[in-house]
C-alpha cells in the first residue's frame, strides 16, 4: 500500500469525509458548476473523474474493493483533508470554486 495507513483507518476517514451518496454525486457531476472547477489537461478535470471514481467505490462493497480503489480512497481522503484545512471564503460558501472542488471528490462542506 502507498500510504502508512491501513485500510481501516482509510475506511473511517473515507466513511468521515466522503458526505456524498452515489445518486447525489452522480447529479451534481452532470451539472455545468460541477464542470467549472478543478485543473484539466483537456475535457475533464482530475476531480471530475475521480468523482466518477468515487461513485463506482462507494457502490461496490468493501470486500469486493481492488487495491486500485483502495490507494484512491486514500487519495480521496487526503485531497479532502487538504482542502479543508486551507479553509472557504469569508461569503458566498455555497457557490464558491472551493465547495464545488470538495463536491468532486464527494465532500460536500455544508452537509
Amino acid at each position: 500500500m502507498s500510504s502508512s495507513k491501513s485500510q481501516e483507518e482509510i475506511w473511517r476517514e473515507w466513511r468521515d469525509l466522503v458526505n456524498m451518496a452515489p445518486q447525489e454525486l452522480e447529479d451534481w457531476l452532470e451539472t455545468d458548476a460541477s464542470k467549472s472547477v478543478g485543473d484539466s489537461d483537456q475535457g475533464e478535470s482530475t476531480g471530475h473523474a475521480s468523482g466518477r471514481r468515487i461513485v463506482r467505490i462507494k457502490r461496490t462493497n468493501k470486500d469486493d474493493l481492488s487495491q486500485d480503489q483502495w490507494d484512491h480512497m486514500a487519495k480521496v481522503v487526503g485531497y479532502i483533508k487538504r482542502h479543508l484545512a486551507q479553509g472557504g471564503p469569508d461569503n458566498d460558501t455555497e457557490h464558491s470554486d472551493w465547495r464545488y472542488s470538495l463536491m468532486n471528490w464527494g465532500h460536500d462542506p455544508l452537509k
